[in-house]
C-alpha cells in the first residue's frame, strides 16, 4: 500500500495517460501545460472531461476510465477557440491515448 492516501487515490483514478497536440495553421505542436491546467481548473461540472484529468506535462493528461478522448478533443478545442488561443487562427485538437507501461 502507497505510503500516502492522495498517491493511492490518484493513481486509481487516473489510469490513462493522453496526449494533447494543438494545430495551429499548418503547425501541430504539444498543448502547452499552462493551457491544460487553465482548462482542467475550472470549477466542478459533473463532467469527466474537465473533473477527470489531470495535467501532468506539456501535451501530457492522465484521465480518468470515464473521460472519451473525442470528447474531451471537442471541449478543449471549443474553450481554446473561445480564449482566442490561436491567435485569430481556428485551433485543432488531437488526442491520443498513451498505450500503458508496468508500473
Amino acid at each position: 500500500m502507497p505510503g500516502n492516501r492522495f498517491e493511492y487515490h490518484s493513481r486509481a483514478m487516473f489510469v490513462r495517460k493522453l496526449r494533447v497536440e494543438v494545430i495551429i495553421g499548418n503547425e501541430k505542436r504539444l498543448c502547452p501545460l499552462e493551457w491544460l491546467d487553465s482548462f482542467a481548473m475550472r470549477n466542478f461540472t459533473n463532467a469527466p472531461e474537465f473533473d477527470d484529468t489531470l495535467p501532468v506535462a506539456e501535451g501530457l493528461l492522465e484521465a480518468g476510465s470515464r473521460v472519451e478522448p473525442q470528447r474531451l478533443a471537442a471541449a478543449l478545442e471549443q474553450w481554446l477557440n473561445q480564449r482566442g488561443k490561436g491567435d485569430g487562427k481556428p485551433v485543432k485538437v488531437a488526442i491520443e491515448e498513451l498505450p500503458r507501461t508496468a508500473q
